[in-house]
């Protein structure tokens, strides 16, 4: 498939799953429109977001929109959906507000992931998914069980994948995660088409261009980046009061001091911090989209605003003589302000 057809802004569906709080479905469906309308025509989502909830409002939201499949999809295997009929629909489970009567459990299994896949398309409604992540395999998620769980995804769930690639039924595989080390060692094992990876390449963190984005691109690995405000402070900075989160829990005080240099550098410059944030990670070749979740119309048109918005060269020198961005990082180039 042409990565390039991703971005470079892509649809994050976790919101539309309840994350974090509930959202009628017609609130999700109008979300999911105004993203159609924007011209966005790749959407992200995962059965474990919202265990089913997601996928499930943006299977309706896209047969509608989209009878043609001509939208690129991708969906992840990794996480099987267990029956919880004793569920309170009112309460956050695994950070979810969901009316769904499942939970997530890890199983990174060949059977497992054949499962998984077939009832995601199912609840996708579509024929085909164009792109198949392992969803959050690592050790940054399982600490010292992820030899076990790594295995048992080479033997498994991994195998599993390749036979629908090779079937047609997906048009790529990858992995989804929060960490790039485990990609690299996945990488040593077998070939990957593409890697959504969160929070790790952003204006924030840039260690992925030691090794893990080199060698991605003298594979032919193409990036997905997810998070690209690091779980929401590069979208919120750090001066307008509350509590900043960084990989979805309080900010450090050493990241909220780094944040708070990048942040002022923008102010001087007249850019807004997200805008920064988002067009930041765009500007290395092998990244082909970034993908900000979007909860609601809004959002879709915050972010289309953030992607548009002119940033001077002088911003990303400063930043670099500064040391709030590595020397090598590719960024933007500088864009003409409206006459």
């Amino acid at each position: 498939m042409n990565f390039d057809d991703l971005g470079p802004l892509g649809f994050g569906a976790a919101a539309i799953g309840n994350l974090y709080r509930a959202t009628p479905d017609e609130d999700a469906a109008a979300t999911v429109r105004a993203a159609w309308d924007a011209g966005i025509r790749y959407f992200d989502t995962a059965p474990h977001y919202g265990f089913g909830l997601s996928e499930k409002r943006l299977g309706a939201a896209l047969s509608a929109l989209d009878p043609g499949e001509s939208a690129i999809v991708s969906t992840k295997v990794g996480r099987r959906l267990d029956p919880r009929p004793d569920a309170d629909p009112g309460r956050p489970r695994q950070g979810f507000v969901t009316p769904e009567p499942f939970e997530s459990v890890f199983d990174y299994s060949y059977d497992g992931a054949m499962r998984s896949y077939e009832a995601s398309r199912q609840r996708l409604r579509r024929e085909r998914i164009d792109i198949l992540y392992v969803h959050d395999v690592g050790r940054a998620t399982h600490g010292d069980d992820h030899p076990r769980r790594f295995a048992e995804f080479l033997d498994g769930g991994y195998r599993a994948m390749r036979e629908l690639r090779e079937a047609g039924a997906v048009g790529a595989i990858g992995l989804g995660v929060n960490e790039y080390q485990v990609v690299e060692e996945m990488l040593e094992h077998g070939d990957l088409d593409v890697v959504l990876l969160a929070g790790r390449y952003t204006l924030l963190e840039q260690e992925a261009l030691a090794s893990f984005l080199p060698s991605c691109e003298r594979r032919g690995v193409r990036i997905v980046i997810g998070g690209p405000f690091n779980s929401g402070i590069l979208a919120t900075g750090v001066r307008a009061g509350g509590t900043p989160h960084y990989n979805y829990e309080p900010a450090p005080p050493a990241i909220v001091e780094r944040v708070a240099a990048i942040e002022a550098l923008c102010d001087r410059h007249g850019v807004p911090l997200a805008a920064a944030a988002l067009q930041f990670p765009l500007a290395h070749p092998q990244v082909a989209a970034a993908i900000p979740g979007m909860g609601s119309p809004d959002q879709v048109a915050d972010a289309r605003r953030l992607l548009a918005t002119p940033i001077p060269a002088t911003l990303w020198i400063e930043l670099k003589e500064q040391g709030l961005i590595r020397a090598d990082a590719p960024v933007p180039s500088a864009q003409k302000e409206d006459a």
